[in-house]
C-alpha cells in the first residue's frame, strides 16, 4: 500500500524536526519545507521517508513550484501541517510596517495558498487534515507584539473559515496554540535561569499535533491549546 503523506512547512531544529519524526514514526512519507536546505538534506539522512523541499513560504511562486514538486514526486498530503512562523516584537509605534506585512504573508497568507492549492484535491478523495500550529498570540494583543499578533489572530480566522467550509465535506481542520517557550537551545539561553518545567518539549508538542491529525470524525477539535502544567494562564 501506498503510504500516507505528511506536509510540514517550518521544518526547523525544534518543532518541525519534531514533527517530521513523529509523522516518520507512524508510517507516513514526510515532505519538509523550510528556507534552510542544509538543515533538510541533514534530516533527509536522519529521517527514512523524509524528503526536504527548500522554499520561503512568503512567497507565492515558491509556494506554488514547491506544491507541484511535492505532487508530483510524493503525491497528494492526507496531513498538512503549517509551522512556518514570522515573528518579531515592537510596539506599534515602533515596528516598520513592512514587518507586520511579511509576518502576514508567513502566517496567514501561506496558509491560504496551502489550502487553496491542496485542498480541492483532498476534497476529491474525501478525507485529510489541515493542522496550524499557533500561539495565544491569536487570542490577544500585548502591547510589544504588534508585528506578530495581528497575523496570528488572522491565522487563526483563517483557519477557523477554512474548517467551516471543509469540515462538512469530509476535511478536518485545527488550530494548535502553543502556549509555551519551546525547549529549544536559543530559548535555553535566553531563559536560563528557568527550570525544565517551564519549558515545553517539541516532541510532546508533535505527539498532540499527530494525535489531533488523527482524531475520528465523530469527535473533531478545532480550537486547541497546550502549555507546560506550571504555566500561568
Amino acid at each position: 500500500m501506498k503510504k500516507k503523506i505528511c506536509l510540514i512547512t517550518g521544518v526547523g531544529p525544534g518543532t518541525g524536526a519534531a514533527l517530521v519524526r513523529r509523522y516518520a514514526q507512524a508510517g507516513f512519507a514526510v515532505a519538509m519545507v523550510a528556507r534552510n536546505a542544509e538543515r533538510l538534506k541533514q534530516l533527509e539522512l536522519e529521517i527514512t521517508d523524509s524528503k526536504g523541499f527548500a522554499c520561503d513560504v512568503s512567497d507565492l511562486v515558491q509556494i506554488k513550484n514547491t506544491v507541484q514538486k511535492v505532487k508530483e514526486k510524493m503525491g497528494v498530503p492526507d496531513v498538512i501541517i503549517h509551522n512556518a512562523v514570522g515573528s518579531s516584537w515592537g510596539d506599534f509605534l515602533s515596528i516598520e510596517p513592512k514587518v507586520l506585512q511579511q509576518n502576514f504573508q508567513i502566517n496567514t497568507m501561506a496558509l491560504l495558498h496551502l489550502g487553496q492549492l491542496l485542498a480541492p484535491d483532498m476534497l476529491m478523495r474525501g478525507s485529510g487534515s489541515i493542522i496550524c500550529t499557533g500561539n495565544t498570540s491569536a487570542y490577544r494583543g500585548k502591547a510589544n507584539f504588534a508585528g506578530f499578533a495581528p497575523t496570528k489572530a488572522a491565522q487563526r480566522i483563517l483557519a477557523e473559515s477554512m474548517a467551516r467550509t471543509l469540515g462538512p465535506l469530509g476535511i478536518h481542520v485545527a488550530y494548535i496554540a502553543i502556549d509555551a517557550v519551546i525547549n529549544v537551545p536559543w530559548a535555553r539561553k535566553r531563559f536560563s535561569d528557568k527550570p525544565d518545567y517551564f519549558f515545553s518539549e517539541p516532541n510532546d508538542i508533535a505527539e498532540e499535533c499527530f494525535r489531533i491529525s488523527q482524531q475520528a470524525r465523530s469527535a473533531w477539535s478545532f480550537n486547541v491549546e497546550i502549555r507546560p502544567y506550571a504555566e500561568n494562564w
